[in-house]
This record gives structure tokens, sequence and C-alpha cells, in this order.
């Protein structure tokens, strides 16, 4: 067996594991959180900016107070069991291709494996603010300023990292080349951390956001293993794992929300794995979809100040796409194939560099 073919075999091992682990423990989740009744007391009634939210309320009162949030704990959890599961195996045998299994390295795992931890812890104590109606953010949760500190913390960590302890401090570009940045590149993470972060606005309808993440993470997967980074492949493609088991559950009608503990552990990490392949300039077309929503959530709001009316019904734009008719699982699937074929652009591209 040549090496490629035991990396590939790697690599899907390691997918399918995690997805049998989520797969395995959702359902114990799901009755967890229905027991603990885990969901908001009540559906969100006002926007970002204090205005009354009439479009969304009346699309969301029910959905919002009836299924629990936190489904993304079936995300990092599964993706630290299989972690913990292949390097334990590794470590206490003898069996070579069970050592290699183990996809634990300082170079290229380390970092977004904290990052998720990190990320969907603080992701999980807004949840619970929400769930529990404390906090001053619209419906209970982590001020929008403390949440924007707290990412961006976790970014300045990533930063002084890839800085400071990887050397790293140029930006890629296919075709053209690599362009120095300086100091400028520490601060440049920070900046994609929190614009990755405000792109969590995807979340809102059955199955959406899981399928968007999906074929990112797949996408990047791709990009690792051509760079020959085959233990940040597996990484990417475990997350893609425990994702497809997500949404075996979140289809409509969805059992269970993806939540904070999800979304800000899933996009945290996308700006790291985007930086350890060298990958950032593509980062807009891979998540093109993220780039969609949260461009609709700015427009809307420099609309009403400047203009004082609204460009869309409401924001993030899958809700105006709700509020003119289109049915949900319209909207989840159009936008399944706008991130799959945007992935599809924008690995062409970054291997062409």
């Amino acid at each position: 067996m040549t090496l490629f073919t035991f990396n590939i075999i790697k690599i899907f091992l390691i997918s399918f594991s995690s997805a049998i682990i989520a797969v395995s423990c959702a359902p114990i989740l799901i009755r967890f959180l229905h027991r603990i009744k885990f969901w908001k007391k009540q559906a969100r009634t006002k926007t970002i900016t204090g205005d009354k939210a009439e479009v969304f309320y009346s699309l969301h009162k029910e959905r919002e107070t009836t299924v629990p949030r936190g489904g993304g704990l079936i995300i990092w959890i599964s993706v630290v069991a299989v972690f913990a599961v292949f390097y334990l195996l590794g470590k206490f045998t003898d069996i070579w291709w069970l050592k290699s299994l183990n996809f634990f390295s300082r170079g290229e795992t380390w970092l977004p494996l904290f990052t998720l931890i990190t990320a969907s812890l603080v992701g999980l104590s807004d949840d619970i603010l929400q769930v529990i109606g404390k906090g001053k953010y619209i419906a209970g949760g982590i001020t929008f300023k403390m949440r924007m500190l707290m990412v961006g913390a976790i970014g300045a960590i990533g930063a002084w990292w890839f800085f400071y302890k990887l050397g790293w401090d140029s930006v890629h570009i296919p075709l053209v080349g690599d362009f120095s940045l300086g100091f400028g590149y520490v601060i440049l993470f920070i900046i994609t951390m929190l614009a990755c972060w405000s792109s969590g606005v995807v979340d809102g309808l059955d199955g959406l956001a899981g399928g968007v993440f999906a074929s990112i993470f797949g996408a990047f997967s791709i990009i690792a293993f051509s760079q020959g980074k085959v233990d940040l492949a597996a990484f990417c493609i475990a997350i893609v794992g425990t994702l497809f088991a997500f949404l075996w559950f979140n289809i409509p009608p969805a059992r269970f929300y993806m939540g904070e503990t999800g979304m800000l552990g899933l996009t945290s990490t996308l700006a790291v794995v985007a930086f350890l392949t060298d990958s950032l300039i593509v980062l807009p077309i891979i998540g093109g979809v993220l780039l969609l929503e949260t461009g609709s959530v700015i427009l809307q709001l420099l609309s009403k100040k400047f203009r004082k009316k609204k460009i869309w019904l409401s924001t993030p734009i899958h809700h105006h796409f709700e509020a003119i008719g289109w049915k949900p699982e319209q909207i989840t699937m159009r936008f399944w194939i706008i991130g799959i074929v945007l992935a599809i652009v924008g690995v062409a591209i970054r291997l062409l560099g």
C-alpha cells in the first residue's frame, strides 16, 4: 500500500468514525436537551438596532420556543472524541497503522482544535444565558461587545501563535505569489476571525448552516491534503463527518438547532484553517454563502441608518426569501447548491497557486 493510498484511507476512516460517534450520541443529546427544555422562553422580538423584528417573529415565534438549542455540542464533542480515540490507539499500541491514524500534531491540528474547543465553550455559555433569559443582549445572552472581545481574544492568541511561534507573516495570492505583511499579519488574523464570527448569522433555517459548513470544511480538507497537510485534512473531514450526522437530525423538521456553541466554534475554527492552508484569499469564495448572509445584514443596517428604509424585508437574507414566500426547504437546498459550487471554484483557484 502506498503512502498516498493510506492517507486517503486515514482521512475517510476518521470522517466515518466522527460521523458514527455523532450519530450514536445525538439521540441521547436530543432527549437531554428536551428534558431540560433547552430553548428560548421567548422568540427574538427586536433587531440588533433595537427595532421591532416583526417579520422574523412572525416566521419563527413557535420554532424558537419549542426546538432546543445546543445541537452544536454534538459537532465539537464528537471531534474531540475522535481525536482522543485515535491518539490513545496510537499511544498504547505498537501496530504501525494504528499509530499512523493519530492526527494530533503540533504544527497542523493543535491550534484549530484549541480554537474549536475554546470558541465552542464561549458559545455554550451564550446559549445557556439565552435559554435562562439572562444577559443584556436582545433575547438574553452575552452582549454583542463582550462576544466581540472574546472572539477577538481567541483571534489574538491564534495570531500570536502564527506570527511568533510559526514565524508566518505573509499571505499567498494564487498565480501571483506571497506578500509579506510583517506585524500587519497579526491584525489581519484578528480581523478575519471577527469577520468569520459575524457570518454566524447563516444559522436560522433547518439544515441550512450544517450543509453550508460541510461544503466549506470539505473544500479546505481538499486544499490541506493537496499541500501534504494530512492531519489538518483529517481534522477538517472529521468536522464534515460530524456535520453530516448533525444534519441527519437537523433537516426539516429539525430536532435541535446548532446554537452558538456550534456556530462560534465552526466560524472561529474556519479562520484558523484558512490561515493554516494559506488560503485567505479564496476564503470569501469558498465561504461565499457566509459572505452573502453577513453582507445582507451590513447593507440593511447601513440602509436603515442613512436611507431610513430597509432593502430587504428581513435579514440575514434567507429570512427575506422566507418572507416573500419561498419554502424553507427551497432556501436551504438552493443555498447548499450555491455553497458547493463556490467551494469547487475556490478550491480550483487555490490549487492553481
